[in-house]
């Protein structure tokens, strides 16, 4: 038992090494991606990355820091637009890259809903806008930027033709 303890010591500083390397190299991803437009990776690629960053971080919980690519959602607002933050937060999806990690988000589902209905389709990137009508007026389009705070694209987003301007009323 004590020399599973020691051996558990001794791996601890690789360990760390790991995390420290891949949450700086998924920072500079993520700063490719959403503040540069100009990713290096592929979208495959960077899910690994994420995930072995969040397998490491559950095998060893203590060592999670809150500057984490784990703890933080989408990007960070840029200031060439004005700010806005949200009322309610805007939280990321999840993925699930096996058949026991659909079927335990499908436990997790079930314990909510008892008979849910699902709808699955490819994951494209792209990007996540909050809209915010009034009396059935469009008064606000913002992105989801990092969760909390976006970026107001109320002008941006007046210009899509498939987005309503005017909710019909019932």
């Amino acid at each position: 038992m004590a020399q599973g303890f020691l051996l558990e010591d001794e791996d601890m500083p690789e360990i760390k090494t790991r995390l420290e390397s891949l949450r700086d190299e998924i920072r500079g991803h993520e700063h490719r991606y959403y503040v540069l437009d100009a990713p290096v990776i592929t979208d495959h690629e960077f899910d690994a990355l994420m995930q072995e960053l969040l397998r490491l971080e559950r095998e060893h919980p203590e060592l999670v820091t809150a500057d984490s690519p784990t703890q933080r959602v989408g990007g960070s607002a840029q200031s060439r637009l004005k700010s806005v933050t949200h009322r309610y937060p805007l939280l990321s999806l999840d993925n699930a890259f096996s058949e026991g990690e659909l079927l335990e988000f499908d436990r997790r589902v079930r314990k909510a809903v008892p008979a849910p209905d699902y709808v699955t389709e490819l994951k494209i990137d792209g990007l996540s806008v909050a809209l915010i009508y009034e009396n059935g007026e469009l008064v606000r389009a913002s992105t989801r930027g990092d969760g909390v705070k976006g970026e107001d694209v109320t002008a941006n987003v007046r210009t899509i033709r498939a987005l309503p301007l005017r909710l019909k009323q019932a």
